[in-house]
C-alpha cells in the first residue's frame, strides 16, 4: 500500500504522523511510504532519517495526497487538506468530528473512509490511541496552568505549590479519566493542594488507593462542582464522552463567582470544552481572559511538546497502521472489531453514532457500510 505522511498545518501543530521508525516497519513490510518534504522538522526528525528508513521525500502536500491509498495525520485535516481527499482514500488521524460540522461535512463530500484515533477501542474498552495523548494533555495542563497563574500572563500571581508559611494553590481536576489522572499526578508533585470530581464512585476510590488519600475526592454533583470550582486558583477539565461533545459542566454562572486571576484549562476543548465559556484557542494565542478568568484552550496541547508527544502517539499508532496497510480497511475493520469503533466516516456517511447523534446526521453502522462495499467488489 502507498501511505503518505504530510506536514501538519494547524497553528503551531508540531507534531508528525510517522516517525523514521514506524516508517521503517512499513517499508520492511514492502509499502511505499511518501513524506511531505519538512514534515518532521519541528518533531526532531530530519529527511534523511526518513530516507534510510525507506521513504520517498515529495515537496507538497498535493503530492502526497495525490499519490497516497493511506494518508496518516496527527491532527484533524483542515479544510484544504479535506479537499484534497478522495474517494477509497482512507485518513488515519485524530478528528473529533462532533463539534465540528464543516469537518464533518468536507469529509463526506470526499468520499473518503475516516477513521478516528480516539474513537478505537481495545478489550479493556479504554481508548488505546487517545490515551497518550490524554497522558500529555494531563500533564501538561497542569505546567500550562501553573505558567497562566503568573501576574505577567494575567493569573492571580501565585506559585502553584506555595512556599513554607504561604498555601499553596487549590488546583480543581474535573474528570478522573487518564488525563484528569495524570493531571493530579503531576499537581500533586508541584505540592498543590488538589481535590479530583467524578461521577464513579469507583473510580475515586481507586483514585484514593492510587495516590494515598493526598488529596481529596467529590461527586461530581451540580452543586459540588459549583462549590469547589468557585474557590479554586486553577480548575483542569477533562470530562470526556467518546466521539460525543463534551458536556457543559461548569456555567458561565460558576465562573462569575471564581476569583479574578484564576485560571481553567479545558482538556476538553478538542470535544467542544466543558466550560459555558470555553472557545478554542492556539499555541499562537494560548489564553483568553472571560469573567475576569484566565483561559487556557489549546485544541493541540500536546503539540508543545511534539518530540515526546510524536514518539508516544506512534508507540499505540503503529500497529493500526501496520493492519490497515497489510490488509486494508475493509478486511482490518471487518477482522478487527476495535479498529471498527474508529470508523466514523465511510463512502459519505457518518459510521459512529455519538458523531451522528452530535452533528444531528443519519447514522450508518459501520458494520452495514463494510458489508454493502464487500458485495461492490
Amino acid at each position: 500500500m502507498r501511505i503518505g505522511v504530510p506536514k501538519e498545518i494547524k497553528d503551531q501543530e508540531n507534531r508528525v504522523g510517522l516517525t523514521p521508525s514506524s516508517v521503517h516497519e512499513l517499508t520492511a513490510r514492502n509499502h511505499e511510504v511518501y513524506v511531505e518534504q519538512h514534515a518532521g522538522d519541528s518533531s526532531g526528525f530530519c529527511e534523511e532519517s526518513y530516507r534510510l528508513a525507506g521513504a520517498t521525500i515529495l515537496p507538497s502536500a498535493e503530492e502526497v495526497f495525490e499519490v497516497a491509498d493511506l494518508i496518516v495525520k496527527v491532527k484533524e485535516p483542515q479544510p484544504e487538506e479535506c479537499k484534497r481527499l478522495k474517494e477509497d482514500q482512507i485518513l488515519f488521524t485524530f478528528l473529533h468530528l462532533a463539534p465540528d460540522p464543516i469537518q464533518a461535512e468536507l469529509l463526506i463530500r470526499s468520499g473518503c473512509t475516516a477513521i478516528a484515533y480516539e474513537t478505537v477501542t481495545d478489550e479493556q474498552k479504554s481508548l488505546p490511541l487517545l490515551t497518550p495523548m490524554s497522558e500529555i494533555a494531563g500533564r501538561f495542563s497542569i505546567q500550562a496552568g501553573a505558567h497562566c497563574l503568573e501576574k505577567s500572563q494575567g493569573g492571580r500571581g501565585m506559585l502553584l505549590g506555595g512556599v513554607p508559611g504561604v498555601a499553596p494553590a487549590s488546583v480543581v481536576i474535573l474528570g478522573g479519566g487518564v488525563a484528569g489522572t495524570e493531571a493530579l499526578r503531576v499537581a500533586l508533585g508541584m505540592g498543590a493542594s488538589v481535590t479530583v470530581l467524578d461521577k464513579s464512585l469507583k473510580r475515586l476510590r481507586e483514585l484514593e488507593t492510587q495516590f494515598s488519600g493526598r488529596m481529596i475526592t467529590s461527586y461530581a454533583s451540580r452543586d459540588n462542582v459549583e462549590q469547589w470550582v468557585v474557590m479554586a486558583d486553577l480548575v483542569v477539565g477533562a470530562v470526556l464522552i467518546p466521539g460525543a461533545t463534551a458536556p457543559k459542566v461548569v456555567t458561565r454562572a460558576m465562573i462569575q463567582k471564581m476569583n479574578k486571576g484564576s485560571v481553567i484549562v479545558d482538556v476538553s476543548i478538542d470535544q467542544g470544552g466543558c466550560f459555558e465559556t470555553s472557545r478554542p484557542t492556539t499555541h499562537s494565542s494560548p489564553t483568553f481572559i472571560d469573567e475576569g478568568v484566565v483561559h487556557y484552550c489549546v485544541g493541540n496541547m500536546t503539540g508543545a511538546v511534539p518530540l515526546t508527544a510524536t514518539l508516544a502517539l506512534n508507540n499505540a499508532t503503529l500497529p493500526y497502521v501496520c493492519l490497515l496497510a497489510d490488509k486494508g480497511y475493509r478486511q482490518a475493520c471487518k477482522e478487527n472489531p476495535f479498529l471498527r469503533k474508529g470508523m466514523n466516516v465511510c463512502n459519505g456517511r457518518i459510521t459512529h453514532p455519538a458523531v451522528a447523534e452530535a452533528l444531528k446526521i443519519p447514522y450508518t453502522s459501520a458494520e452495514s457500510m463494510l458489508d454493502v462495499l464487500s458485495t461492490q467488489v
